[in-house]
């Protein structure tokens, strides 16, 4: 054995006691670590030849690249929609690591069925019904392409013809109608051949992003016959619009689609008994985007893809080899996603039910809408910002009051990152620019909110 390696499985409980200090040392400097900082010039090292051991490599990773990370996993990390990671989740993923499962297949490990109680935990938790089988994936975009994926081959069974062993020529064009899809919607299209110009944006309702009913089924009217997706939105990403997903099942009696809804952290509205009405419908779903690195607070990566149609799931992703199993009544991971290897994900998303259950995620969801409100209150009242959606669930939408031009919206974003207390990205909303303050993390309370309000009001002078 290489004599670095054989060193360090000798000292192995000493190098991960010493990793354990770093790691708890970086969780309780979040707050002082910079929130979000502009990345410096790195210079790229050779590959060394003999390498410095598990020690070595630690300080170089502690001394090259640790103080150039950002504060993502803090409070007051609000771009994009980022969780943190719970305690209990950390612990999950490191022990995910150690015992270093690929749960495709159910021939030598229970890690498949840890992973099959933890969807059906999160069936629960989102309140489907047990006609919804789920999958772990690596994040939104993956499970919005399975979801699409299988509604792809839906559309080929109701012509008499499998896309997935006769290929998308066979099926003809596509039309995939929705207000605000999220770019990911794009991205899964053009991966699945069907191609990003297949997306017929379809007006949304005044002054929102929820698409108008009347304006949906006026177009499944006019593509009667043809082969359409209907994607609904449950929580847009520049203001948590949701789509009426029960008036939009409905019309499922009358019109043929897929109906495929991208709740990637809506869906978490779930879980207050205040905003459960939002995902009113999403049941009826034929495929749900879920993202669990986003308000589950789980770690990167981690989603989960629900399905009513496992037997068209099977049929697009199947994996046929000598040394894997033909899929059954409960098929093997390996027949459902487009990895043949994969870590186990599940793991960490499991030990964090465990430990918090329903209400302890519940709370983190509430709290996170109540923060978000409050900064919202305190924008609006900011005759220096202009706030342009109400804050219906956990983002703010705002923009600065006087011209809010791409260059001047820019910098302000810059100039508030560059500060290291907040970060927020920015957006496009009804044509203008704008900013997004998005709240998911776990560690977010009053003091952050006020923390974030004061970065961002002593920004605009720089």
């Amino acid at each position: 054995m290489y004599e670095k390696l054989s060193h360090d499985s000798q000292e192995l409980e000493a190098l991960l006691t010493r990793t354990l200090r770093h790691a708890t040392q970086t969780l309780a400097g979040l707050d002082r670590r910079a929130v979000a900082l502009a990345p410096g010039a790195t210079q790229p090292q050779p590959l060394p030849e003999h390498g410095a051991g598990f020690a070595g490599a630690l300080d170089e990773f502690t001394a090259r690249w640790a103080p150039g990370f950002s504060g993502s996993a803090g409070p007051r990390y609000l771009g994009f929609v980022t969780g943190g990671a719970t305690p209990a989740s950390i612990g999950g993923d490191w022990l995910t690591s150690v015992y270093d499962q690929n749960p495709t297949a159910g021939i030598d490990s229970t890690a498949p069925d840890l992973e099959r109680e933890t969807v059906e935990r999160l069936r629960q938790l989102f309140g489907l019904s047990q006609a919804h089988r789920g999958t772990f994936v690596s994040g939104a975009t993956m499970s919005n392409f399975v979801g699409l994926a299988i509604g792809r081959e839906w559309l080929g069974e109701q012509r008499g013809v499998s896309v997935a062993e006769e290929g998308v020529a066979a099926l003809g064009p596509v039309h995939v109608l929705s207000a605000t899809p999220h770019s990911s919607i794009y991205k899964a299209l053009s991966m699945l051949g069907i191609g990003r110009k297949s997306v017929q944006k379809i007006t949304p309702l005044a002054g929102r992003e929820a698409i108008d009913l009347a304006a949906l089924e006026a177009a499944l009217d006019r593509l009667q016959g043809s082969n359409v997706i209907v994607v609904a939105n449950a929580g847009t990403v520049n203001t948590v619009d949701f789509d009426d997903l029960a008036a939009i099942a409905a019309l499922k009696a009358r019109y043929s689609f897929w109906l495929h809804v991208d709740g990637a952290f809506g869906a978490f509205a779930a879980l207050s008994k205040e905003h459960d009405g939002l995902v009113a419908g999403i049941d009826a779903a034929d495929s749900v985007c879920i993202d669990l690195h986003k308000w589950l607070n789980v770690p990167y990566d981690s989603a989960v893809q629900f399905s009513r149609r496992r037997d068209l799931q099977v049929r697009v992703f199947q994996n046929a080899a000598a040394y894997l199993g033909l899929p059954g009544d409960n098929p093997d991971f390996v027949h459902l996603t487009p990895e043949n290897s994969r870590r186990l994900r599940a793991m960490s998303a499991w030990f964090s039910l465990a430990a918090y259950g329903r209400a302890g995620h519940a709370e983190i969801v509430e709290r996170n809408v109540r923060m978000a409100r409050a900064l919202g209150d305190r924008i609006a009242a900011d005759s220096r910002f202009k706030l342009l959606a109400p804050t219906r669930l956990n983002v703010v939408c705002f923009t600065l009051a006087e011209a809010p031009s791409e260059a001047r919206v820019q910098a302000y974003m810059l100039a508030v990152r560059d500060r290291g207390e907040v970060f927020i990205s920015p957006t496009v909303y009804g044509g203008t620019w704008a900013l997004r303050a998005a709240f998911s993390n776990w560690r977010t309370d009053e003091g952050d909110v006020e923390r974030v309000y004061a970065s961002l009001a002593a920004a605009l002078g720089e």
